[in-house]
């Protein structure tokens, strides 16, 4: 299997696979390509396919980075930035080949529309990058309506080792799709907030999420990321906002909304430019949260994280 064009081209393959056999055969051949073409490979999949490519790698496992998505990308908005554009970025002169795995069986209904989106913008955040990522895909434990967004997401499909294009290619229709409107929960506590209740408005997420359960470290990763959002409602948002803060399915969850409208989809998905100074802070939830999830329209923009307890 070869999938790589030369030049500055982005390849994006979707491999459908249903044993762990096939897994390795497909997995290990696209890195051993990459290695003899003197490319750096980095894999980044669940635990168990890690250990499965490691040892059909066997000793050239060691010429290779290796991540455990399960932990790399639990949040699915971190993966192009933390995982996908961190390797490539480290070798910004050579092309650079990359599995990535972000869904897997046991990814729940709340986590998904995340993941999709995510894979939809690889395609925005890589175009005119010489770099190959091939996302894995398990047909045997996976949805039907998954493996139809993968279609969806994906220009270049590979199934029993054949490579073809895929004719439902639409990135943008995906991404649209799961722009979801995010339910309000009917238990939450609530803070109405403007500019000079910003310091009012994280005490309060703190006193709501320690009530909850929340502790130690997490606490603080909810006061700063509610900071984040709540100050960018302030700039950006109309000059107020809505917080509430709840506790579900053993997580934290706290939302930010306001009436302002987010226009770029890579808004915090992409490493910050150092020369700049704003527009770090959906960077920093996604970096804290175990998920994020946005609804943005024309009537205003919901930013949700979630915190597991």
């Amino acid at each position: 299997m070869s999938t790589v064009a030369t030049g500055e081209t982005f390849e994006h393959p979707a491999l459908f696979y249903r044993t762990a056999q096939e897994y390795t055969t497909q997995t290990v051949r696209f890195v051993r390509d990459g290695l003899a073409a003197g490319e750096p490979v980095a894999v980044a999949v669940p635990g168990p396919n890690l250990e499965l490519i490691k040892a059909g790698l066997d000793t050239d496992a060691e010429r290779v980075v290796f991540l455990d998505m399960t932990e790399a990308g639990r949040n699915p908005g971190r993966i192009i930035p933390r995982v996908l554009r961190a390797f490539a970025d480290a070798h910004p002169h050579t092309r650079v080949r990359i599995i990535g795995e972000p869904i897997w069986p046991g990814r729940t209904a709340v986590e998904y529309p995340a993941c999709a989106q995510h894979e939809a913008l690889i395609n925005a955040a890589f175009a005119g990058r010489a770099a190959t990522i091939l996302c894995p895909y398990d047909q045997a434990g996976l949805d039907p309506e998954v493996l139809a967004d993968a279609r969806a997401t994906h220009p270049l499909l590979i199934t029993q080792g054949r490579a073809h294009l895929s004719d439902v290619y639409d990135w943008q229709a995906v991404l649209a799709r799961y722009n979801e409107r995010l339910p309000p929960a009917p238990d939450a506590a609530t803070f109405i907030f403007a500019a000079g209740e910003l310091p009012a408005a994280r005490a309060f997420a703190v006193e709501q999420a320690r009530r909850l359960g929340l502790t130690g470290e997490r606490l603080g990763d909810a006061e700063l990321a509610v900071a984040e959002l709540t100050t960018n409602s302030v700039i950006h948002g109309g000059g107020q906002g809505a917080l509430a803060i709840w506790a579900e399915a053993g997580q934290i969850v706290c939302e930010v909304r306001d009436a302002g409208r987010l226009t770029d989809p890579l808004a915090g998905r992409l490493p910050a430019d150092p020369h700049q100074t704003d527009g770090r802070g959906l960077m920093a939830v996604h970096t804290m949260a175990d998920l994020v999830r946005v609804h943005t329209a024309a009537d205003g923009t919901a930013v949700r994280f979630y915190l597991d307890l």
